[in-house]
């Protein structure tokens, strides 16, 4: 299995394979994963990040949005340089720059039905970094009917959610939890504003779950739902069952 790395992958890795849980076998299954990520704001930014870090052999990053000065205060891929361009191009470059073992090909294109359900079928994990849940239910929903796992994230404000979703096993998805969008009730980050480092927290829990998932070493179906409150330094979570009325999961 060593092989299967030159010399440098496995100096630059090698803090991973030090640790018994991922050896090289788990650090292979990085290397031969692919992982779609949907919005490449302040989630997606330090997500791929740390995703490309890690060693995940191909990142596919979806965005059709432009950077804007407004953007750079968290989303930490991007530099003023960078203002105009689109953020799924200049991520992949990025991303390729932190890591040049790894791939990454930009989307410049919004997450519709569909798009995602040509694009995700080609990839092992999604992760979803939406800012709106009319985009984190048709991503959920493309999930369920592709049989992909969906690792779930939003901020706002002081606070962040994440919970990781495998209805291919049996799980819930995240229309199970949210089952309609209601965009009246949720501001944008342009509405109510967001701590930077709250963001910067909530992708690299992100992207902690993707690895974990990519490594198998966690085998459940089961769902547990994360909230974090960065003003009281706490963290809540519950545990999510499939909804039998859920319409993603009527037979």
């Amino acid at each position: 299995m060593i092989n299967y790395f030159s010399d440098r992958e496995l100096e630059r890795y090698s803090r991973h394979i030090l640790l018994p849980e991922v050896g090289a076998l788990g650090q292979s299954n990085l290397k031969n994963a692919s992982v779609l990520v949907v919005g490449m704001g302040g989630l997606g930014a330090p997500l791929v990040q740390q995703l490309a870090s890690s060693g995940v052999g191909h990142l596919g990053l979806v965005d059709h949005d432009r950077i804007e000065l407004s953007n750079l205060q968290r989303q930490i891929l991007y530099q003023e340089a960078d203002i105009g361009r689109y953020k799924a191009e200049v991520a992949a470059e990025k991303a390729e720059l932190l890591n040049p073992f790894i791939t990454a090909t930009p989307m410049v294109i919004k997450a519709d039905q569909n798009n995602l359900d040509q694009i995700i079928p080609t990839y092992d994990i999604v992760c979803d970094g939406s800012d709106n849940f009319t985009t984190r239910l048709t991503v959920s929903d493309a999930c369920v009917k592709h049989g992909k796992t969906l690792v779930s994230g939003a901020v706002q404000g002081f606070s962040g959610q994440i919970g990781v979703f495998r209805p291919h096993k049996g799980g819930p998805c995240y229309r199970c939890l949210f089952p309609e969008a209601n965009e009246t009730d949720a501001l944008t980050c342009g509405q109510s504003g967001v701590l930077g480092p709250a963001a910067g927290v909530m992708g690299s829990l992100m992207a902690v779950e993707t690895t974990i998932e990519i490594m198998q070493l966690r085998d459940t179906a089961e769902t547990f739902f994360t909230v974090w409150d960065a003003l009281t330094s706490t963290f809540r979570t519950l545990k999510v069952s499939r909804d039998p009325a859920c319409p993603m999961h009527v037979e």
